[in-house]
């Protein structure tokens, strides 16, 4: 009898679980179903932020509100999804297992104003990037206050672990980046793709890392006339250290994102891709 009770009131738990994913509870605790035009708000941003959004809308726009932001009934185009799925996993267990503890752990051994100078220094060595699809873009104030910026933060700035050239010049950095480039004359992201410990990203922005490297490898061998990485494993090393530095920064970020989600890999995805038209636009 205990046994039957058991099995029981597992599938009721289960049914209710499905129904829950279709329905929304109401203000007296019953199920009612979720309307057409809110469902992809409830399935990438959960019931929590699913809420939030209900009540924080007037009741006579709301509808359409979510019926020009939330129904597009067009199917993304993802040729990869089985791939990133098990990638955006993979790389989620790295990051809560291994990269956060150990972020955790680096932050408390290293000041933070000392972490806040090794950012400060990667940014500057990186100028190349930024002054080269500055004026791809056509954007030559920017382009000029990019090199203000490094040549203020190189010297005064004792080789960009401080950064004057915005705290006493106000001179902001311009990221831009090749794939924002290709986005400004109109080539299309393509599919996306998660990559390895770097997550999510697009075709596009895949041809414009590639691009971005050899410039900034061009730049910098041009500036100061020598290689700043002679070996593909202190490449790795390098990388690998500056996403360490990166993330002890931004400890709590990446959790508080993605509580909400129920599906982690659309939400991640969807996050992505607006964020990176928006970059392109501005």
């Amino acid at each position: 009898m205990k046994n039957f009770i058991i099995f029981v009131f597992i599938i009721v738990t289960f049914n209710a679980c499905s129904v829950t994913s279709h329905y929304k509870v109401n203000s007296n605790l019953e199920f009612e179903p979720i309307p057409e035009n809110e469902k992809k708000t409830y399935v990438y941003f959960g019931k929590e932020q699913f809420v939030k959004v209900i009540e924080n809308r007037p009741e006579t726009d709301a509808e359409d509100d979510f019926s020009d932001e939330f129904t597009e009934d067009e199917e993304v185009f993802d040729p990869l999804e089985g791939y990133n799925r098990i990638m955006t996993s993979f790389n989620d267990f790295l990051y809560t297992t291994l990269l956060d503890p150990i972020a955790k752990g680096y932050s408390n051994v290293v000041p933070e104003p000392a972490r806040v100078g090794i950012s400060n220094f990667f940014d500057n060595i990186t100028f190349p990037i930024r002054f080269v699809n500055n004026i791809l873009q056509f954007k030559f104030d920017y382009a000029a206050e990019e090199t203000g910026r490094f040549f203020i933060n190189s010297t005064v700035g004792v080789l960009g672990f401080m950064d004057p050239a915005v705290e006493k010049f106000g001179l902001k950095p311009r990221n831009e980046d090749f794939g924002q480039t290709l986005g400004y004359y109109g080539m299309g992201e393509g599919f996306h793709v998660v990559m390895p410990l770097l997550g999510p990203s697009n075709l596009r922005d895949r041809i414009g890392s590639f691009i971005d490297g050899k410039a900034y490898l061009f730049g910098y061998e041009t500036i100061y006339s020598n290689k700043i990485i002679d070996s593909y494993g202190e490449s790795v090393g390098v990388g690998l250290y500056k996403t360490l530095n990166s993330t002890s920064l931004n400890l709590g970020q990446y959790q508080n994102l993605k509580k909400d989600a129920i599906d982690l890999y659309p939400f991640l995805r969807e996050i992505y891709t607006q964020n990176r038209e928006k970059q392109i636009k501005e």
